[in-house]
């Protein structure tokens, strides 16, 4: 079994629909949603707030690449165009980190790095992980630390961005399954 943190963020358009989206498009590879905070854009671009959360899924069938191909496609189905670096995004999917089984996965591949390599600096990635998964740890420099350690490395003002907002993601409906007679 191959599970996953996904950072997923908006702050184009409808926001809260474009993470929900994200979610449903995971279906039933779902195992947890944190709440969404809104957090003031990273990276030195003007633009608007953006909502955030993570996402914790699994699915025996997807490793690494297949994962990042998932995260592409919820993109596009977004309307996501990768123009300015840092900039605003309709949806941004994030692969933080990958286990198979109790193994973590690491990458150093073109295009997928493993973890990923500035989840440890980012507020808005960790606070949500850790209402989620208190117990969570990211690779960082090749050493396994826990993720409210790193937290508490970063400024005050930084954590201090990362607002709750109180609004929730809906986990994705079941399949419904129709009785036939046979």
């Amino acid at each position: 079994m191959t599970r996953v943190v996904l950072s997923i963020g908006s702050n184009v358009g409808d926001r809260l629909a474009r993470l929900q989206s994200a979610v449903d498009g995971l279906g039933g590879s779902v195992r947890a949603l944190s709440p969404i905070y809104e957090t003031d854009a990273w990276g030195g671009v003007e633009q608007g707030p953006f909502l955030n959360a993570i996402v914790v899924a699994d699915d025996p069938n997807l490793d690494g690449p297949g994962w990042l191909r998932r995260a592409h496609a919820l993109e596009q189905a977004n309307d996501r165009v990768r123009g300015q670096k840092w900039g605003p995004r309709t949806l941004d999917v994030d692969l933080v980190c990958c286990h198979d089984g109790d193994t973590e996965v690491f990458s150093r591949d073109e295009g997928l790095t493993l973890p990923h390599p500035l989840a440890h600096l980012r507020a808005f990635v960790m606070i949500p992980w850790l209402a989620v998964d208190p117990e969570a740890s990211l690779t960082v420099v090749g050493e396994s630390r826990p993720v409210e350690r790193l937290l508490a490395e970063l400024e005050p003002a930084d954590r201090d961005g990362v607002r709750l907002t109180g609004l929730l993601l809906n986990l994705p409906d079941p399949p419904v399954y129709e009785a036939h007679e046979g």
